[in-house]
């Protein structure tokens, strides 16, 4: 099949009458006979299928590359199944060589004590995923902390669960994810106290930019606990918002904070909830949701006043 290429001169005539044979693979010249290209470079997609039905199978490109595989899914990986191409089983003196292939390649690809480290972080975080519901991107952001901090070489002598958990409540922090440090710290199984050690070891070796924490995010969080009505919420966002224009809410708990113009808005719609329910669902004590109770009152009465 020949076809046409639009908006192409020849190098020799300086006409438009390229042609393309897709079955040769020539471009050429249809007044003067110039050949451009004996070689067609294909545009299409860069996997094939081998399947004896054709198709399109793109299986063979294999899975993309991911900071949350030690190896970045860049390893390679000889199938289990002891056959051959054609789906023949394989003789058992090739089967205890591959066997033994299998074995060497496993062992080569952790070598090293620093890939050994890696390794074990990353299926300590693989395990923190499911517990503290964390999305894709602040895993890989997690990963990409803990490698530069074992390049930094911030892991030796310290406890490997408590990195990579300081690891993950930067990721939370940076992508403004609303988990709090004791709910990652209940996740891992560390104490609190070691894991805001590593974070403040990773803030200030890695030189993180950790933006404030808005406490307008950590309402839904609260109100999917306690199934609050979306009328209560919204006036919640209201309070927090009016606090937020006054600097009311400056150097205060972001969940406290929310807790309480929750609380108040419940007050407001005459929804019956009690301070412990809150407290409890926010992970804050009743003494903070009364402590910020008047502050954010007085706010709401003054602007009732103006």
């Amino acid at each position: 099949m020949v076809t046409t290429n639009q908006n192409s001169l020849c190098l020799r005539c300086g006409k438009n009458s390229l042609l393309t044979d897709d079955t040769t693979g020539e471009r050429f010249c249809s007044k003067c006979g110039f050949v451009i290209s004996e070689i067609l470079q294909d545009s299409g997609p860069e996997w094939r299928s081998f399947s004896k039905d054709g198709g399109t199978d793109p299986t063979r490109t294999g899975a993309p590359s991911s900071l949350m595989i030690h190896d970045m899914g860049l390893s390679t990986v000889i199938n289990p199944i002891n056959k051959d191409a054609s789906g023949k089983p394989l003789s058992s003196s090739m089967k205890s060589t591959i066997e033994r292939l299998r074995t060497w390649d496993s062992r080569s690809q952790v070598h090293e004590p620093i890939d050994r480290n890696l390794r074990q972080a990353l299926s300590d975080l693989n395990k923190l995923k499911d517990k503290v519901a964390i999305p894709a991107n602040v895993l890989e952001k997690a990963s990409y902390i803990y490698r530069k901090a074992l390049e930094k070489k911030l892991v030796r002598g310290r406890s490997i669960s408590a990195m990579i958990a300081a690891s993950l409540y930067a990721a939370c922090r940076d992508t403004e994810t609303p988990r709090t440090l004791k709910d990652i710290a209940d996740a891992a199984n560390v104490k609190r106290k070691d894991i805001a050690r590593c974070y403040r070891l990773l803030h200030h070796e890695l030189e993180l930019k950790m933006p404030v924490v808005d406490s307008i995010q950590c309402i839904a969080r609260i109100s999917s606990k306690l199934d609050i009505s979306e009328k209560t919420k919204r006036y919640a966002v209201k309070v927090l918002k009016d606090a937020q224009e006054r600097k009311e809410s400056a150097g205060k708990d972001p969940m406290g904070l929310a807790a309480t113009a929750l609380y108040l808005s419940c007050v407001h719609n005459g929804v019956s909830i009690t301070q412990r329910d809150l407290a409890e669902a926010a992970g804050v004590t009743e003494v903070t949701i009364r402590n910020r109770y008047k502050g954010l009152k007085a706010d709401q009465s003054t602007k009732s006043e103006l």
